[in-house]
């Protein structure tokens, strides 16, 4: 009798696993730079405890690329969770865009530089000291995300140079700034510092100085029409918590600061 029934503990066994595997789903994730090195660490370890997949989809918070979150969703792209830039998130907010009350705060990014390895790393620690690289600098380049705005339309302004930098200052579009100093196209390079961390080729120099810093809110949501709407919260939800935000520091960003938005500069 043992060996009879033996099959079909065995058989139901199987339907039972064969029925769990199949209850996996796919949750797409849109996703801009400063976020993704994060996400990439933490997506394996979340499948190994969920059983879903996470399918990564990248694309700038803003922008008029084709890949810019806002155009693939606009152009009906799908997808279960976007994680962008605070304020770019808030205008799909305002737009009726994502599901109401599911914002998810994640996490908050400064904004670092790069020279290509090898060279003279320049000072950049002191007002003064990054005003005087600026000037000194044969070519500078930003982002075409928030940390670049910031750069072009306010940072140039706040140190009173922008005339003197015009010229020499260019937007990179999509791709890492920091993949563009590597190659020798610019000399100095600008953008979040999770963003420029995962790039070879480059030496960080630091961030800038408190006084001229500008943080930026990362943050997740469900966009409408998300056909995985639970375990999209499940992913946001695991994104956040303190196990997940130990990897998140380990990438250059860090957790969201309760401090007041005037004094650190956080657009969210």
């Amino acid at each position: 009798m043992r060996i009879k029934t033996r099959p079909v503990v065995l058989t139901a066994l199987l339907f039972i696993a064969g029925g769990t595997h199949a209850q996996a789903k796919e949750i797409t994730v849109m996703i801009s730079g400063g976020f993704k090195a994060a996400l990439t660490q933490l997506a394996p370890r979340y499948e190994a405890q969920h059983g879903d997949k996470v399918v990564i989809v990248s694309g700038p918070s803003m922008g008029k690329t084709p890949q810019a979150i806002p155009n693939r969703l606009a152009r009906g792209e799908k997808a279960d969770v976007v994680i962008m830039v605070g304020d770019a998130l808030k205008t799909l907010e305002n737009d009726g865009k994502v599901v109401p009350d599911s914002r998810v705060e994640l996490a908050d990014s400064s904004i670092g530089a790069v020279v290509k390895e090898g060279q003279p790393k320049v000072d950049i620690s002191t007002e003064a000291a990054l005003r005087t690289a600026l000037l000194n600098a044969q070519s500078i380049a930003y982002s075409d995300s928030a940390s670049g705005k910031y750069i072009s339309t306010q940072l140039f302004k706040k140190l009173g140079i922008e005339k003197e930098v015009g010229n020499k200052a260019h937007q990179v579009e999509r791709i890492p700034v920091a993949s563009q100093v590597a190659k020798g196209t610019y000399q100095l390079g600008f953008q979040q510092v999770s963003e420029l961390m995962p790039e070879h080729g480059v030496t960080f120099i630091g961030e800038l100085p408190d006084s001229v810093q500008y943080i930026t809110r990362f943050a997740g949501a469900i966009p409408k029409g998300a056909e995985n709407e639970a375990e999209a919260k499940a992913l946001l939800d695991y994104l956040a918590s303190t196990e997940a935000q130990k990897i998140v520091h380990e990438t250059g960003l860090k957790s969201v600061t309760n401090a007041p938005m005037a004094e650190k500069h956080v657009v969210q």
